[in-house]
C-alpha cells in the first residue's frame, strides 16, 4: 500500500515547470504570425501620417503614405490587414462606401498592384460614412434594417470588384451574411470568403477607434442592432443565423470580456472563429505600461493568450507588430 508520503510525491505538476525549455515544450498554447489580422486605417489626402491620440502607434495612412508602413509589416511576416476607409465627405446613406473611387476602392487597387501578396479584408459597415454615425439608413431615428441590405450589396460589390480578398461586414443587421453571399455569388465572386462580425456588442470598449475613423453616432446610440452586453445566449442564436446564410468565419467583437463567449461559440461550431481585440482593449495596455503601472508585453502576450486559449483560431489585433517583434527576437512566446 501506497504510504501518503510516497503518494504526495506522485503528485506534482511544478515538475513540468522547472525551466523555459520544458514549459515550451508542454505549453498548451503558442502563436504564430499567421493567425493575427492587422486592423490599418485609410485616409483621403496625401503625405498623411496621423497617429491616433488614444491609440498610441497606430496611425490614419493617405494612399501615397500607407505603402511604406505595408512593406514594413510584410517585411515583419504580417501578411493580412483589415481595411477601414475614412472618407472625405459623408452623407445619409455612406454612398461613398460603394464610389468606384471610394478610400478603400482606390487605396485596394494601389496595394493589390504594388504587393500582390497582401491579403486584404474589408470591413463592410457604413458609420464612419454617414453624416449621422449610424451603421446604414436611417428612418424614424432608427436603423431601417432592409434599406441598409440593398446598400449592403453596393458596397460588397464595389470592394470584391477593387481586388479585395475577403469581406468582412460589421453591421450586425438581421440578414446581411445572406445578402453578401447572394450578390458574390450572383456576379462571379463565389470565391470571395465571408468573415462576419456575426457576435458585436453594444461595447463601450469602441471608444478610440471611433475616434479614429469618426464613427460615432450623433444621435441615439446602436443598442437597437448591436447585442447587449448582459446576453450569452442570444451570441449563439446570431451565429447560427450567419452560418445558415453562408458565413465563412465566425467573429467575436470585443474579445477580452466575451471570452466566454468565443468559448461557447467554439463548442458548437465547426468553422474557424476569429475574434477582435478592440481599441479600448489596446488603448489601456498602451496607457497602463506609459505609467509604468503594468510591463507592456507580459500584459500583453497574457491578454491575447486568454483569446487563444478560449478558443480563437484568428485574432485581428492592432498589437500584431509588436507580437512580431516579440517572435522574431525570442524565436516564439512561451
Amino acid at each position: 500500500m501506497m504510504d501518503i508520503k510516497s503518494k504526495n510525491l506522485l503528485d506534482r505538476p511544478r515538475r513540468l515547470r522547472q525551466n523555459m525549455t520544458l514549459r515550451k515544450m508542454v505549453s498548451e498554447n503558442h502563436f504564430h504570425l499567421d493567425e493575427f489580422i492587422y486592423p490599418m486605417f485609410v485616409i483621403d489626402g496625401n503625405k498623411i501620417k496621423n497617429e491616433i491620440p488614444s491609440m498610441p502607434g497606430i496611425y490614419q495612412w493617405s494612399i501615397d503614405m500607407i505603402v511604406s508602413e505595408i512593406d514594413a509589416i510584410i517585411n515583419m511576416g504580417i501578411s493580412k490587414i483589415l481595411l477601414f476607409g475614412v472618407p472625405e465627405n459623408k452623407d445619409e446613406q455612406g454612398s461613398a462606401t460603394w464610389s468606384d473611387d471610394g478610400i478603400i476602392q482606390k487605396t485596394v487597387r494601389k496595394l493589390k498592384h504594388e504587393f500582390p501578396e497582401l491579403y486584404i479584408i474589408s470591413d463592410v459597415c457604413f458609420c464612419g460614412y454617414t453624416d449621422h454615425g449610424h451603421c446604414g439608413v436611417l428612418q424614424d431615428g432608427d436603423l431601417h434594417n432592409d434599406m441598409t441590405l440593398s446598400n449592403v450589396s453596393k458596397q460588397v460589390l464595389s470592394h470584391v470588384s477593387a481586388g479585395v480578398d475577403m469581406v468582412a461586414p460589421s453591421l450586425m443587421i438581421d440578414g446581411m451574411v445572406g445578402e453578401i453571399r447572394s450578390t458574390l455569388d450572383g456576379n462571379g465572386f463565389s470565391q470571395i470568403p465571408i468573415m462576419s462580425y456575426s457576435v458585436k456588442y453594444a461595447s463601450s470598449f469602441y471608444g478610440p477607434f471611433r475616434e479614429a475613423v469618426d464613427s460615432s453616432p450623433k444621435i441615439g446610440d446602436r443598442k437597437t442592432y448591436q447585442m447587449d452586453p448582459a446576453n450569452r445566449r442570444e451570441a449563439l442564436k446570431e451565429v447560427e443565423l450567419d452560418l445558415m446564410e453562408g458565413a465563412d468565419i465566425i467573429m467575436v467583437k470585443p474579445a477580452l470580456s466575451y471570452l466566454d463567449i468565443i468559448r461557447d461559440i467554439k463548442q458548437i461550431c465547426n468553422v474557424p472563429i476569429a475574434c477582435y481585440n478592440v481599441s479600448g482593449e489596446y488603448s489601456m495596455v498602451k496607457a497602463s505600461a506609459n505609467k509604468g503601472w503594468l510591463d507592456h508585453d507580459e500584459v500583453m502576450v497574457e491578454m491575447l493568450l486568454s483569446m487563444k486559449r478560449a478558443g480563437a483560431d484568428i485574432i485581428i489585433s492592432y498589437f500584431a507588430k509588436d507580437i512580431a517583434k516579440i517572435l522574431r527576437d525570442s524565436h516564439g512566446i512561451r
